[in-house]
């Protein structure tokens, strides 16, 4: 009894200076369809190869998707970390120009000594804002139950 193939090849590639001809048209190709078992093979040219009277690729549906979502996971990684960079800066930033407020409060004295008012206007504002902060506004909720 002759063993029946299976109607399964994997394309392979072979270097260049091994190319044969192709088993149909005899033009030199370095593509092979070979069996799952690598028991059988024949050198095919890219001609052949798209011809869909000849053969037709098997798409894994599973696959193309479990790679497509993992390239949308991957754009969505990299836009999440171009966001959180931005970020840093910014903060580095807003940090940095605080930092120089400081210095500038420090040596925005006047010659004789005292703050100019711009200065004395901020420090009460920051102190207001501060206040604030540690001491919240309290609130007392009515019940509109009638009973």
């Amino acid at each position: 009894m002759a063993v029946q193939l299976q109607n399964v090849w994997h394309l392979r590639k072979v270097a260049e200076p091994s190319a044969k001809p192709c088993d149909i048209c005899f033009k030199p190709t370095s593509s092979v369809l070979i069996t799952p078992d690598q028991k059988d093979h024949f050198y095919i040219c890219p001609g052949h190869l798209k011809d869909k009277g000849f053969c037709s690729p098997i798409v894994d549906e599973a696959e193309v998707a479990a790679k497509k979502r993992k390239e949308e996971l991957d754009r969505e990684i990299e836009s999440i970390k171009k966001e959180y960079e931005e970020k840093l800066k910014k903060r580095k930033k807003s940090k940095d120009s605080k930092q120089k407020g400081k210095e500038k409060k420090t040596t925005g004295d006047d010659k004789s000594g005292e703050k100019t008012t711009d200065n004395v206007e901020d420090d009460e504002a920051e102190k207001e804002k501060n206040d604030k902060v540690r001491h919240p506004l309290t609130y007392l909720i009515h019940s509109t139950d009638p009973s």
